[in-house]
């Protein structure tokens, strides 16, 4: 039998998700999005956050790591949209494979080969490092339209670009950015830009975003990843 302090926590856990994820919608369309779609990222936290924000109407979960994402999602009978948005090393591409529907962070060709074997006709973005911060996955601006073709050589269907906006100077600093990823994706004729998480997403809607990735703004402090 449930205990009932725990189904309590449960119930208002999912009607809070729920409040919010209808507050960043709310702000989604103040910025100037129209058909802008949520992607939860559930990093670090349990599959009680999959669940409230796919019964909230989220539009895919975002996950970073590819052990926590395979321990989270393999005894779930009914696996929503997962987005992989974590720097991906190839050889964990196999164990991933089963369960992500878009890989939003290919960035070299070594990559998208291992996609391409594992993943047939998979569903990706390319990711685009276009600020000056080190550590950060993507590749270069100027790399971008090849990196694309050699993707669609693959057989792989790209749906757009991804960019990570600046981890500092707060969220207008990454307005240039979010600017240059939309120019490029125009130009290349792919439709779908994935820019913006909790802290810069209104900016990053003003400038062309189709998608955005929040997790703490639906879920509060993120616990530490073990």
């Amino acid at each position: 039998m449930t205990n009932e302090p725990d189904r309590v926590r449960d119930v208002d856990f999912f009607a809070t998700v729920a409040r919010r994820v209808h507050e960043v919608r709310e702000r989604v369309l103040a910025a100037g999005g129209r058909g802008v779609r949520l992607i939860a990222v559930t990093k670090t936290f349990g599959v009680d956050a999959v669940l409230a924000a796919t019964a909230a109407g989220c539009e895919g979960i975002g996950e970073n790591y590819a052990q926590e994402l395979v321990a989270k999602f393999d005894d779930m009978s009914a696996v929503p949209e997962v987005h992989f948005i974590g720097q991906l090393q190839t050889n964990k591409v196999r164990m991933v494979a089963p369960f992500v529907a878009v890989y939003e962070t290919v960035d070299r060709s070594s990559l998208a080969l291992e996609i391409a074997k594992r993943a047939p006709g998979a569903r990706i973005l390319v990711q685009v490092d276009a600020t000056d911060e080190p550590g950060k996955g993507g590749c270069s601006l100027g790399a971008v339209a090849e990196l694309v073709g050699r993707c669609l050589d693959l057989g792989l269907h790209v749906e757009g670009l991804m960019t990570v906006g600046y981890t500092v100077g707060g969220p207008e600093a990454s307005r240039g950015v979010f600017r240059m990823v939309r120019s490029l994706a125009d130009e290349l004729n792919l439709a779908e830009c994935s820019m913006g998480m909790s802290g810069d997403f209104e900016v990053a809607v003003a400038e062309g975003s189709t998608q955005v990735r929040v997790g703490s703004v639906l879920f509060g402090a993120r616990p530490p990843h073990r």
